[in-house]
């Protein structure tokens, strides 16, 4: 079957050949097509040095192509309203430095992976569709995600294993595989908890309100921000797979303290 003019430059965007649009959002990497993993002599790393109270989410120096998203929204306004990043369907804010670039580590399973990203204002957008083959690296078979959707705000996430174990900020690399990526203290996240061979149990998903409630104007003084705030969680199993299930929860945090148990469930 032969395609049309159209229908091949639509086939050529959705596969990262050519961008979505012809202007303002721009996505350096990941890049379409096939890949084998990070090129020899590069890292994939994605657990941050928390110094506390930590910026935003930055990607480690020396990170591979590989397993970071880049790239500038052009057109973006100023101030701090996020962009929308959106991974294999799971949406997320993407917050933007004053130039419009954005850079964050992000770990990708086996397989058919897509990325898209739009401007603050939904106009714009770019997507790419890449296939990741890892070269041995064992995928995460649950994976749980949080982000929120306020800036100068602080939430955490934390999830108990059926072994006892606590993963947080506080401690987020455990003897039973299950680690957190970053600590994000300054709104939106995400933050991302992974695990490549989950114990077999209860687990339990917890999303704290740590604290927050300023931001910085455009001249860096702080200002009032609003108090409540909506955290989305998404719990990935068997990602990558014919048998992927995805859950997505949105829980208002309406005061710093609060502690929300935002789900319980069984794995297998």
């Amino acid at each position: 079957m032969k395609l049309r003019y159209p229908q091949v430059l639509l086939f050529l965007c959705a596969f990262g050949v050519l961008p979505a649009t012809v202007a303002a959002v721009k996505l350096d990497t990941p890049v379409g097509g096939w890949r084998t993993g990070a090129p020899e002599g590069e890292g994939e790393n994605f657990r941050q040095t928390v110094n506390y109270p930590a910026s935003s989410v930055n990607t480690p120096v020396g990170q591979a192509n590989t397993a970071r998203i880049t790239g500038q929204i052009d057109s973006a306004p100023k101030g701090n309203e996020p962009g929308k990043l959106i991974v294999n369907g799971v949406s997320m804010p993407l917050k933007i430095d004053p130039a419009g670039r954005y850079d964050r580590p992000f770990s990708f399973p086996n397989g058919s992976n897509s990325v898209e990203v739009r401007s603050p204002d939904g106009q714009q957008r770019h997507r790419t569709q890449f296939l990741n083959t890892s070269g041995g690296a064992t995928p995460a078979k649950l994976r749980v995600l949080l982000a929120w959707d306020s800036d100068g705000t602080d939430l955490d996430l934390h999830v108990v294993t059926p072994d006892g174990g606590h993963i947080w900020y506080g401690d987020r690399v455990a003897a039973n595989g299950g680690a957190l990526d970053v600590d994000v203290t300054t709104g939106y996240g995400p933050e991302i908890f992974a695990m490549p061979a989950p114990i077999k149990g209860q687990y339990q998903v917890y999303v704290n309100y740590y604290g927050g409630g300023y931001r910085s104007d455009e001249e860096g003084q702080e200002e009032a921000a609003q108090a409540l705030t909506t955290a989305h969680i998404t719990v990935i199993t068997e990602e990558g797979t014919p048998n992927e299930k995805m859950e997505t929860f949105l829980v208002p945090m309406r005061a710093v303290g609060e502690l929300t148990l935002v789900k319980g469930f069984s794995y297998p």
